[in-house]
């Protein structure tokens, strides 16, 4: 394995920061560990500049203020448009999900985006509260994804970016389908943390940052936490 560090950047966690997705970090980090590769946390607030030479850029859930705010500065500060350009992998969990695309409904009206994939986001007629399950695409070899939503908006993919999954419990995108993939970029609206429900998420991150095939772990914890919460649903 090699010795550079795998360098997990955590975007924000003074305005995206909700149900937990500070877990999404540590996870990945613990399951390098356990690989025995290096690992540096990076945790950015908000009045910092965001490094460009990250491995992995993970982006949480928010409110519709902050989420509003951090699309300002992060439009602003370039940090993370330059890494992806670099080959980066982001994670992007509810409003973070929603601030990759080109617009989103925060604090009453419409608001610009990253424009990072092709989508964008707007209220839906109800909001979206509970289990969340789903079929992923077939090319990523993923197993079923679960997680816990709650969201008031609705996300809309365009013609260049394909969905996470198929929905078969609750809401995500739409009703149909659930997240984003493209590329290095995954986006989702599962929380949980979503990478303690689904560790095959994160493993697919870091073979992204690596360039290298996952070993297995022993994965008995998870597996017990996936199975209650894909029981609880079927």
């Amino acid at each position: 394995m090699s010795t550079e560090s795998v360098r997990i950047v955590w975007v924000y966690p003074d305005l995206l920061s909700t149900y937990g997705d500070r877990g999404n970090m540590l996870i990945l980090a613990w399951r390098a560990r356990m690989r025995g590769m290096p690992v540096e946390t990076v945790e950015v607030r908000s009045d910092e500049r965001l490094p460009d030479q990250g491995d992995i850029y993970l982006l949480g859930g928010g409110e519709d203020g902050p989420q509003a705010l951090a699309a300002q500065r992060m439009t602003l500060d370039r940090g993370l448009h330059r890494a992806l350009e670099s080959g980066a992998a982001l994670f992007a969990v509810c409003a973070g999900y929603q601030l990759v695309g080109s617009s989103f409904f925060a604090k009453g009206e419409m608001c610009a985006g990253l424009d990072l994939l092709d989508l964008s986001s707007d209220r839906g007629p109800t909001r979206a509260v509970g289990e969340l399950a789903g079929t992923p695409a077939p090319d990523l070899g993923l197993p079923p994804i679960t997680g816990f939503e709650n969201h008031g908006g609705r996300t809309h993919l365009g013609a260049g970016v394909r969905p996470l999954a198929r929905v078969t419990t609750g809401v995500g995108n739409d009703g149909a389908s659930e997240g984003v993939w493209q590329g290095k970029i995954v986006g989702t609206y599962m929380h949980g943390p979503a990478l303690a429900r689904n560790p095959a998420i994160g493993d697919l991150l870091l073979s992204w940052a690596t360039g290298s095939t996952m070993e297995p772990l022993d994965d008995a914890w998870p597996t017990r936490l996936r199975n209650e919460r894909l029981a609880a649903v079927r």
